[in-house]
């Protein structure tokens, strides 16, 4: 068996087998047992290759490769909760209410409006399902101030105002109401409450409506909704 067969073979053993003991129990026979009458011999007898159905594996080797993949495994779910806005220098306050909900948004609550002009000049406005956003795209190039987050076509509604191009799309979040005759409207699923975005009414139930004073926009709003809904 050539390196990295053995070394394949021993993750699959320490993946499969919560301690070395457990391991040296599994290639023990009823036989062994039967006539060594001594289960601590038996197992001796396994670690040092004389007795056993399977692989050798030394307790050296498998404790380093059980504390190793431990140690992996803790370091993928640290960067999992990395924030992409820790550690940023933050001087706007969009970008800082951005940061103080990004975690709340690992399973979606936000819903962002900005209206602003792109880079063709045109005026554009639209509503962005925050949680969505984070996921299907890196958020450092926002937070670290090389772009501007913008509306887009595939975004819960998109509105360019030199061309009148309207746009509305459901998110995996938010369900998008269009027949409503005062105005857009949003279904939160998770606990099937709407969203109303129209400035002059309340938002609803469970949900916030925050302004944002901001040099990067001409208008920008926060709405907060928070699930009541037992997951």
């Amino acid at each position: 068996m050539d390196p990295e067969e053995g070394s394949m073979a021993v993750d699959n053993i320490v993946t499969q087998f919560n301690t070395y003991e457990d391991f040296l129990d599994s290639q023990i026979t009823t036989v062994d047992l039967y006539y060594l009458e001594d289960e601590s011999l038996a197992r001796q007898l396994v670690e040092l290759g004389y007795r056993g159905t399977g692989e050798v594996v030394k307790r050296e080797d498998f404790e380093a490769r059980k504390a190793a993949i431990e140690i992996a495994r803790l370091a993928e779910r640290t960067q999992k909760k990395t924030l992409t806005s820790a550690g940023k220098d933050l001087q706007d306050n969009f970008l800082k209410a951005l940061a103080v909900r990004e975690d709340d948004n690992r399973n979606g609550k936000s819903v962002i409006f900005i209206r602003d002009r792109n880079s063709h000049g045109q005026e554009v406005s639209g509503y962005i399902d925050y949680a969505h956003r984070l996921k299907i795209e890196d958020f450092e190039v926002y937070f670290n101030g090389k772009r501007r987050l913008l509306p887009r076509p595939t975004d819960m509604s998109f509105y360019n105002w030199d061309n009148h191009i309207a746009v509305c799309n459901s998110t995996p979040n938010y369900q998008v109401i269009t027949d409503n005759p005062e105005g857009l409207l949003f279904k939160y699923k998770r606990d099937r409450k709407i969203l109303n975005v129209d400035p002059k009414a309340q938002p609803g139930d469970n949900s916030t409506r925050t302004p944002i004073q901001t040099q990067l926009y001409i208008q920008a709003v926060i709405f907060d909704h928070i699930s009541r809904r037992k997951t």
